[in-house]
């Protein structure tokens, strides 16, 4: 079986993820972000194919609930993974990447909200150690832009889940041979 390749993505991917997954509103926008250092857009190929994509939001959370429980935790966003290539570990493969750039920037926690509904996403993120961040359901706002360019932006109710990062602990450096001490007799 074929792993997912994941990485951050590139202006050469924008066109090509967009047109897989759709929102090419969506893409650009969060490209923008990325360059500005406000978050990173993750991209997965399973094989030659464009699998999904992952949003790390590390701005603040536009959510006045989730920014007051939890200010300065970074967010995973807009998980999708292509129809036909679920349940091939795409979506772990993008969650896993996410959780290593935070370890890496020095975060040790992040959180995502994943609507009500969405019963096999939250069994993923379970899977993966999310729990509920034990504050209630919070609405969400999500944005989408169609074809014609017209911005839709859906109330969704959703559950608030976290994760505790393990920090990436260096490997012992060897130790020197010891030097010779030469005793007096």
């Amino acid at each position: 079986m074929t792993e997912p390749h994941v990485r951050p993505a590139r202006s050469a991917d924008l066109e090509t993820f967009a047109a897989v997954l759709g929102d090419r509103e969506f893409f650009f926008d969060r490209f923008e972000r990325q360059r500005n250092d406000d978050g990173e857009l993750f991209l997965a190929w399973l094989g030659p194919r464009p699998a999904g994509a992952v949003y790390l939001w590390l701005e603040e959370a536009e959510e006045e609930d989730i920014f007051n429980h939890l200010p300065g935790v970074p967010l995973i966003t807009h998980l999708a993974v292509h129809r036909d290539l679920r349940r091939r570990g795409v979506g772990t493969a993008l969650v896993r990447a996410a959780e290593r750039r935070l370890t890496e920037r020095g975060h040790y926690r992040v959180a995502l909200a994943v609507r009500t509904d969405n019963h096999d996403a939250a069994r993923l993120y379970k899977h993966l150690g999310y729990r509920d961040w034990g504050h209630g359901e919070v609405i969400c706002y999500a944005q989408t832009t169609l074809p014609d360019r017209t911005v839709l932006i859906e109330p969704e109710e959703c559950f608030v889940l976290v994760n505790d990062l393990v920090p990436v602990t260096p490997a012992p450096r060897a130790e020197a041979d010891p030097v010779a001490v030469s005793h007096p007799c």
